[in-house]
């Protein structure tokens, strides 16, 4: 089969790194790609918005499915877009992609079907944003409704910083049309847990589940990014917590959305707290993870073409699905600034030197620059190590990324620490 998979991130990567094992592919391609992704699969100068672009060459180069990754075209229906071209499509349409396209909508949806979350007011205008604000105390949440790359949620641990971070929102409109509305939300104190499932509509095949790091700083400290690393599995997690998670809240999130005339098909991403009165959702996306599909994705042992169409077919029930019981743990990266403003075109150094059984290199922000990769992008590469335990998974991500060199390159130091304590 022709495969053209859509995004140009390490998560793109690491989908790409995956269907390249796969027998049945017999071609990738990917739109756009990025420097690392260019060794797997034939990288196509499209950007993720170009629809017409896309559905074009699909048709021209005979592509047998389009797996469509990142969020922003999913939300705008380019799912939709090659459905009504007949060319076959992974990924929700744009009425599903909603659930993570508009928290509120998201929110609202788990409220009237009795789905454990936060307790939260949605509002479109500043002012009584403002009044309702005050009257809360912190900590608090603050999110842009819309889609803001990962960054328009502000745990805000005084009130100074919660004005701030509305006034940004709904003034400023530091993320444009995404913040024309916000949810004010209770802050939740747990363990995180990302959980993401196959569903093609009805059934729901959970993958085993990860931890992410937010904030760009050891300890949690610092702004929130895309994801500074990852690990799987999650030993300090027992699997009856995982279990009431899929059974409270990922399946009736599903079913619900079949209800509302919105059947999701593709990959649902539930990001879970773990508090004292139980499992609680955070928020949902309508996609892979980045950077939880670079631990994930290596410890699947299924072909992963397989169960893309088994959703695309609606046989998802029957379609076995195996994983490894090794360790995973991937560490971001990142370039001097982010999540601020940062610099691009540096130089990469040191990727030689990391042998295939010690790590894997996603890349996310890089290029190919006549012929040496450069950084490209404020998160540049994830490195996952795989071990039969997360000490050892551990052990090798970090002695790997310390052989990746270019200026100002930083990342956390404590990825998975959680697990080990």
């Amino acid at each position: 089969m022709r495969i053209l998979v859509i995004g140009r991130g390490g998560r793109e990567h690491a989908i790409v790194w995956a269907l390249s094992k796969s027998p049945k592919v017999s071609k990738l391609f990917c739109a756009p790609g990025n420097g690392g992704i260019a060794g797997l699969a034939e990288c196509v100068p499209i950007t993720e918005l170009q629809f017409e672009e896309i559905s074009t060459f699909a048709q021209e180069q005979q592509i047998d499915l389009v797996m469509v990754a990142p969020d922003d075209p999913l939300a705008a229906g380019l799912v939709d877009h090659l459905e009504g071209k007949g060319i076959p499509a992974f990924g929700p349409r744009a009425n599903a992609a909603i659930i993570e396209g508009s928290k509120v909508f998201m929110k609202d949806l788990l409220k009237k079907y009795n789905i454990p979350t936060a307790k939260y007011e949605t509002f479109d205008a500043y002012e009584p944003a403002l009044t309702y604000l005050r009257s809360q105390t912190a900590p608090i949440v603050i999110k842009a409704d819309g889609l803001a790359a990962g960054k328009g949620v502000t745990v805000a641990h005084t009130m100074e910083e919660a004005e701030a971070a509305l006034h940004d929102i709904m003034v400023d409109q530091v993320f444009g049309a995404s913040g024309a509305s916000v949810v004010i939300e209770e802050f939740l104190t747990g363990q995180e847990m990302s959980l993401l499932a196959f569903v093609d509509g009805s059934t729901v095949r959970p993958m085993v589940p990860s931890q992410d790091h937010k904030p760009v700083f050891d300890n949690d400290k610092g702004p929130n990014t895309g994801g500074m690393g990852t690990y799987s599995p999650l030993p300090h997690v027992p699997q009856s917590i995982v279990q009431e998670a899929i059974d409270n809240i990922v399946q009736p999130t599903a079913d619900a959305m079949v209800k509302e005339g919105r059947p999701f098909k593709g990959v649902l991403y539930a990001g879970l707290i773990l508090t004292p009165n139980g499992v609680k959702t955070i928020e949902f996306n309508a996609r892979f993870g980045d950077p939880e599909t670079q631990v994930i994705l290596p410890r699947l042992k299924t072909d992963l073409l397989d169960i893309f169409l088994a959703v695309n077919n609606g046989t998802l029930a029957e379609q076995p699905i195996e994983w490894s019981d090794d360790a995973a743990v991937c560490v971001i990266v990142a370039s001097e600034g982010y999540p601020g403003p940062y610099p691009k075109g540096l130089p990469i150094t040191g990727l030689e030197d990391i042998q295939g059984d010690e790590a894997i290199v996603f890349h996310a922000g890089t290029a190919l620059k006549d012929g040496q990769i450069v950084t490209n992008g404020g998160r540049v590469m994830g490195i996952t190590g795989i071990g039969k335990d997360i000490v050892e998974a551990r052990q090798k991500a970090y002695a790997a990324a310390d052989r990746i060199h270019f200026d100002g390159k930083h990342y956390r130091t404590d990825i998975a620490m959680k697990a080990l304590k």
